[in-house]
Order: C-alpha cells, then structure tokens, then sequence
C-alpha cells in the first residue's frame, strides 16, 4: 500500500488544521492506520491510531485535542488536530498496520508516507 499524506502548514498556537492520508492499493479497510511525528531531536511518536474496526488510540500528549478517523470508501484517514501548541511543532507521517499487528505499537506498522511539517507558531 502507498500512502500519501497532506494539509500541513503553518498555524499560531491554539489554532487548528487538518491532515488527510489517503492509501492506494487493495484492503484499505483491513488497515489498522496511525499518525505519526517526529520533533527535531526528538523520537518518532506514534500520535494516533485507528483499527480496521475503528477503536482508536492517541498518546497522552494529545487526548482531548486530536482526533483520528478513517474513511473506508475513501481510502483515507485524517487527522483533526484542534489547541495546537507549538510543542506539536514536527514532520507528521501516516502510516498502516497489517491487521495482524498492533494499531497502538509503533513496531505494528508496515508502510509508510511521506511526511507533512505542521508548525505551531506566533
């Protein structure tokens, strides 16, 4: 599967954007999806996740301000990301789970996409 992720940009703190990955191959729906970031000089972060049967699960550092969903027919799956602070400030990838492995581990995700810059900044 190829993904191909897009709607970075620049936003002051407390706004909000919304990022779209859409996926092209075959058995989009059978794909645990996540988002991912990566900070300068810090580790990948696994964000958010969603199941094939759309159990979500998002690190602490963003409950309650971002939300995952996914669109089947669609082969996409966005990220709503609302109160962003400038600590959200990274490259955003998408990226899928064979529906074997585990949505909410890193180590669970097969494919990746390119990735987006979100910057969070006044």
């Amino acid at each position: 599967v190829q993904l191909q992720a897009s709607g970075g940009g620049l936003v002051q703190p407390g706004g909000s954007l919304k990022l779209s990955c859409v996926a092209s191959g075959r058995s989009f729906s059978t794909y645990g999806m996540g988002w991912f970031r990566r900070a300068p000089g810090k580790e990948r972060e696994l964000v958010a996740g969603i199941s094939s049967g759309g159990n979500s699960y998002y690190a602490d550092s963003v409950k309650g301000r971002f939300t995952i969903s996914r669109d089947n027919s669609k082969g996409a799956v966005y990220l709503q990301m609302n109160s962003l602070k400038p600590e959200d400030t990274a490259v955003y990838y998408c990226a899928a789970s064979s529906y074997y492995k585990d949505y909410r581990s890193i180590r669970g995700y097969d494919y990746w996409g390119q990735g987006t810059q979100v910057t969070v900044s006044s």
